[in-house]
């Protein structure tokens, strides 16, 4: 099965620990002030769901969280973890055979799209924002190839990466598709921004606009942090 992780679920945090030290958590953590409770919030791709423990110590109750996850060993370790007051269905599906009528207020998407070949982020967008209801927040995070500075260090170090999970997890993608581009292109307005591991990490607030013929404004980032 593509872009699955069972084979390494039981020691994925601890290896992305070793090569990236706590900007994977970091990363994520930055954006968790965002969101507001109550709330339905979608994650998709949480792995094994330490976010979930995150999540509840800001809010220990009040969302609702739909935890959809292609990995059932991932699943399994998620659905151990202490989650509070929070109300969690977890949902053993990839993303796109996910079938479901609710409007979400808030999506999550960890480290999602660096899986997908060009032609599957954009159809997994889509179905994503159809989720969202307008005014909806969209927390994203996911490496980053800043092209300005042409650090060879993250294309090789991309590479590396991608030649591993390829072979573990069979994963599709071998370049990261441009996701920033799918964001302006679909009307949502960049909120917040910030950088981690020399800026191989980028997370990212994003609101959803209702008018799909508003073009998003060029605005700088709220916060630029560089964490190395």
């Amino acid at each position: 099965m593509l872009n699955n992780y069972d084979r390494i679920a039981a020691n994925y945090d601890r290896l992305s620990r070793l090569i990236f030290g706590k900007s994977i958590i970091r990363a994520q953590q930055a954006l968790l002030p965002f969101i507001t409770s109550p709330a339905r919030v979608l994650i998709v791709g949480g792995g094994t769901g330490w976010i979930l423990e995150e999540i509840a110590r800001l809010y220990p109750s009040g969302l609702a969280i739909d935890y959809v996850e292609i990995s059932s060993n991932m699943l399994d370790l998620a659905r151990k973890r202490d989650f509070k007051g929070n109300q969690v269905k977890f949902i053993h599906a990839s993303i796109e055979d996910y079938v479901t009528q609710v409007q979400y207020n808030i999506v999550m998407t960890p480290f999602l799209f660096d899986n997908f070949s060009h032609e599957r982020a954009h159809v997994v967008f889509g179905k994503l924002d159809r989720m969202l209801k307008n005014a909806a927040l969209w927390l994203f995070t996911d490496f980053h190839i800043d092209k300005s500075l042409n650090r060879i260090w993250q294309k090789a170090l991309l590479r590396s990466m991608y030649i591993f999970f390829k072979s573990i997890s069979h994963v599709e993608a071998d370049q990261l598709p441009d996701m920033p581009q799918h964001f302006a292109n679909n009307g949502y307005y960049l909120t917040f921004e910030t950088f981690y591991f020399g800026r191989f990490i980028r997370s990212a607030a994003y609101r959803k606009s209702g008018d799909r013929s508003a073009v998003p404004a060029k605005n700088k980032p709220l916060v630029e942090n560089e964490d190395r």
